[in-house]
């Protein structure tokens, strides 16, 4: 087991913090995380649309959801190339690059637009549906733009004013966006949106199965658990668990693996890994140290934030490190079972980001059931059961260690 530490330590964990800080991966995230707001408008508009079923007097809140959340992939198709030009010191291109991002990514979903006979603002290629095409259309355009970043027709001993300089500078960069995606969609034809999706619906297929699913979530909690941010992988599940979810309320599927079902309706209580159960221990814990810091920890984990958990005991800790793998790797067996095997609790189809919202109060907002609630339950007592022998044998080898201290002392 040390030998595996060490790795971690020395190999894994330094190569996975230099991607983390990649320039075109921080762009990524930070676009993502910079749509957050609209994201979470979306949410509280969705939530409120449940009240036109009942109340149909009142204004039909789909209306301003489509407005926020239903405008995502456009507002991401700016911002990747805009906060790109950002990272790579050339700020008097952003305006230049968020726009040709947007007109490359218009022109790119137009095509499927027009078959859908969905004209205007309506359709879901705007809105989560289209976050991949975003993306791809934002890093070529932001590619194109930094290229040609430092570009100019004039010397700099032109007499010409700075502002016209950069008139006529950003006209070729802008051109070759508008021109490739002008040629390759409108000339020769080529279904440019379906492609990319092509590309990345099998990992959208992989994970919407058990295992798929199953290891996704340990891999989030093994990188959580040396103490990587898990925002890493932002760019690659966020726009497949929008996308699912989307499709659940748009009535086109029924996906499990979104992210009302694993932040707010049934896997992660108290935070990834499920550590609530483990807080409550520490409360109760015989080690002054771990009792300090559950009861520290206590509040934060009722809004499901556990950094104070994670980076206080769990961290590079072998006895807490391997139950957060498994909590990653049974938990959404048992969601699984529960809702896709067996018809117990139901699959959320409402679009809820606000993960900070305590449980069982976000499940019940997102199933609206008894049957949610009682499955929440079910996997609190079993991410309990798989915290507490690790946790007996940390809390044993932290007493030894402060009556050690305590002799000395004397």
């Amino acid at each position: 087991m040390q030998s595996l530490i060490n790795w971690l330590e020395n190999s894994f964990t330094p190569k996975m913090n230099k991607i983390n800080h990649n320039v075109w991966i921080v762009t990524l995230k930070d676009s993502i995380m910079q749509a957050l707001p609209l994201i979470f408008l979306g949410s509280v508009f969705c939530m409120l649309a449940i009240l036109n079923d009942y109340f149909p007097s009142l204004p039909n809140f789909w209306t301003p959801y489509g407005w926020t959340m239903g405008m995502i992939s456009l507002v991401i198709s700016f911002l990747i190339p805009f906060n790109l030009m950002e990272k790579k010191r050339l700020r008097k291109q952003r305006i230049n690059a968020g726009m040709s991002g947007i007109i490359l990514f218009l022109i790119i979903i137009s095509p499927q637009v027009i078959a859908d006979g969905e004209p205007g603002f309506s359709h879901s290629a705007l809105g989560a549906g289209g976050m991949f095409i975003a993306i791809v259309a934002g890093l070529f355009a932001g590619m194109v733009l930094n290229l040609f970043g430092k570009f100019s027709f004039f010397s700099e001993e032109s007499v010409i004013p700075d502002f016209v300089r950069s008139w006529f500078d950003a006209m070729l960069p802008i051109g070759i966006v508008v021109l490739t995606g002008w040629i390759f969609v409108d000339l020769l034809g080529f279904d440019v949106y379906n492609a990319v999706l092509a590309i990345f619906m099998p990992l959208q297929s992989v994970i919407e199965t058990p295992w798929g699913f199953s290891l996704m979530m340990l891999i989030v909690c093994f990188l959580y658990s040396l103490g990587i941010s898990t925002w890493v992988l932002t760019p690659v599940l966020n726009p497949v668990l929008l996308t699912a979810i989307q499709a659940n309320i748009d009535g086109k599927a029924m996906n499990l693996v979104t992210d009302p079902t694993i932040y707010s309706a049934y896997l992660w209580i108290g935070g990834i890994g499920c550590t609530m159960p483990l807080v409550f221990m520490l409360m109760r814990s015989k080690s002054k140290k771990l009792k300090a810091l559950g009861t520290a920890s206590v509040v934060p984990t009722i809004f499901n934030i556990n950094e104070p958990i994670v980076f206080g005991c769990i961290a590079w800790n072998p006895l807490l490190m391997v139950p957060m793998w498994l909590q990653g790797l049974i938990l959404p067996l048992i969601v699984w079972l529960f809702t896709k095997v067996i018809a117990f609790a139901p699959i959320p189809t409402v679009m809820f980001q606000m993960w900070y919202c305590p449980f069982p109060i976000a499940t019940w907002l997102t199933t609206g059931t008894i049957s949610g609630i009682l499955l929440m339950l079910i996997v609190f007592v079993v991410a309990a059961a798989i915290w507490y022998p690790f946790f007996k044998a940390y809390e044993k080898q932290e007493c030894e260690r402060e009556a050690a201290e305590a002799t000395e002392r004397v």
